[in-house]
């Protein structure tokens, strides 16, 4: 646990500081009220000094939106031409770090004490867990741990399985519907396989479609021990939880399955939180690891299901050859790709900085078996 430290009122103060995002513990941090003005605090968190609210909750949002604003007018200054990848990011990162110097304290039992402050205690539970002290949090974290809880509660509508998914704070939600609706419909094998794994399983939603098409047993794995916990809640809700079982992993689980489906991050980078884990995938490794060790994973016969973006390849970050030679070297063959294009709404959007390459975007399943030399070998 680190803490903050800050004096207000002649006394000192302390608290356990918590940043999703692993931000460090801010050096220098100001007690500030409804009379902080937009551009003092942009001039404080440019300098690195948090900004610890004391006044209106709802001024404290107006604040920061007032920020953010800021932030938006000095990014457009900046912009000339073509925005490439990596500027977008770093813009991005930028203006989180900024928002994230204005903080507010959280009680004991996770209460806000703010006027006209919200009941949070529920949502930053189901986030942080109980609490044994006060801590302190970005303002924009807890808006983001409301939303989060808001969305846990009333659940993702997802068409494939006729039914909602309740994602978790800190686990991607399949707010994208296209990759659950290739793995809803790709052809299964006849008989059904008994048995698949679904790596890297997030809320468990593909594990769920898996097992409502008659699978009869689905080891859903996560390196989080969030999306574990959601996974299993899932399959629990949606009535197959005694053949969803949800295990904390680092991708592969022991053993062989007839089929095994991955949707690793679709961009390589490195993830600020476990959130972007669910986008970001450093040096493809995920992706790497995934096609390395599908052949001696797979019972003979067996299919691997990639499903991926081709964003990254738009963007310049990956190219298409690079994605057919892992295969390859994996000793894996491609036996069929089935596609389809993106219906979020950025991908029609023409002012989001990287429309041109989300127009093009495509998402594929790949259908992957064991090479037959490789097969012979086995």
């Amino acid at each position: 646990m680190e803490t903050i430290r800050w004096v207000d009122r002649d006394r000192d103060h302390e608290a356990e500081w918590h940043s999703e995002s692993g931000a460090p513990v801010p050096e220098r941090v100001v007690v500030a009220d409804d009379t902080m003005t937009a551009d003092a605090a942009m001039r404080l968190a440019s300098r690195g000094t948090a900004i610890l609210w004391r006044g209106d909750y709802h001024n404290a949002r107006q604040l920061l939106k007032a920020m953010d604003r800021r932030i938006e007018r000095r990014a457009s200054r900046r912009q000339r031409g073509e925005v490439t990848f990596a500027g977008h990011r770093a813009e991005r990162t930028q203006r989180a770090t900024l928002l994230a110097h204005l903080v507010v304290e959280l009680g004991p039992d996770r209460s806000l004490d703010l006027r006209r402050a919200p009941d949070v205690r529920e949502a930053c539970w189901a986030a942080y867990g109980p609490g044994t002290g006060p801590m302190v949090v970005a303002l924009s974290e807890l808006l983001g741990v409301i939303g989060a809880h808001q969305w846990q509660t009333k659940g993702v509508h997802v068409p494939a399985l006729g039914a909602s998914i309740h994602p978790a704070y800190g686990v991607f939600s399949p707010v994208r519907g296209e990759y659950i609706d290739l793995v809803a419909n790709a052809p299964l094998a006849q008989p059904v396989p008994r048995t698949a794994f679904d790596l890297g399983t997030g809320t468990g939603v593909l594990a769920v479609v898996l097992a409502q098409r008659g699978v009869e047993r689905v080891v859903a794995t996560d390196i989080n021990p969030r999306a574990v916990a959601c996974a299993r809640d899932n399959a629990q809700r949606l009535g197959v939880g005694d053949r969803v079982e949800a295990v904390e992993a680092d991708l592969y689980p022991d053993g062989r399955a007839d089929l095994v489906v991955c949707n690793p991050p679709w961009l390589p980078g490195e993830p600020t939180s476990d959130l972007e884990a669910g986008i970001y995938d450093p040096g493809s490794d995920m992706l790497r690891r995934f096609l390395s060790g599908l052949a001696e994973h797979l019972e003979p016969g067996g299919e691997g299901w990639l499903v991926i973006s081709d964003l990254a390849e738009h963007l310049g970050l990956r190219a298409r050859e690079e994605l057919l030679g892992l295969i390859d070297d994996a000793g894996l063959e491609v036996v069929d790709r089935l596609e389809t294009v993106p219906r979020h709404q950025r991908a029609s959007d023409a002012k989001d900085s990287l429309h041109a390459a989300r127009r093009a975007e495509v998402t594929s399943l790949w259908r992957l078996t064991v090479a037959q030399g490789r097969q012979s070998a086995r």
